[in-house]
């Protein structure tokens, strides 16, 4: 796993590869459960830079993100709505069947027409 801090690797004969910045890759690193409360500290941070996957007996079991990212997810959920056709009431259908395409696509409103 790669750090955010500055290192000098050593190179054959004795030269030194100039220092380079390293940035950390927390989104491909899954944590265990027994590990996850030991270092919490630290996957706290990491979850700032994106979402933390935690693993029970090589399994996902959740992730750690940060708590806007969460919010965010919530807000998401409540607005996506979903319904079932058969849950629609007679004229909706009726208008379903109805509804043609624009103009320009009257190529495809011949495929909805029925035989």
């Amino acid at each position: 796993m790669e750090t955010d801090m500055a290192k000098t690797q050593a190179a054959p004969a004795g030269r030194t590869i100039p220092r380079q910045r390293l940035k950390f890759r927390c989104r491909s690193k899954s944590i265990s459960v027994a590990e996850f409360p030991r270092n919490f500290g630290r996957y706290r941070m990491l979850a700032q830079k994106g979402a933390v996957p935690v693993t029970s007996h090589g399994q996902i079991t959740g992730y750690f993100v940060p708590p806007d990212e969460y919010e965010e997810f919530v807000r998401f959920r409540a607005q996506r709505r979903s319904f079932a056709t058969v849950d629609l009431a007679e004229d909706k259908v009726q208008a379903v069947a109805a509804a043609r395409m624009d103009k320009r696509h009257d190529h495809l409103n011949i495929l909805l027409d029925p035989k």
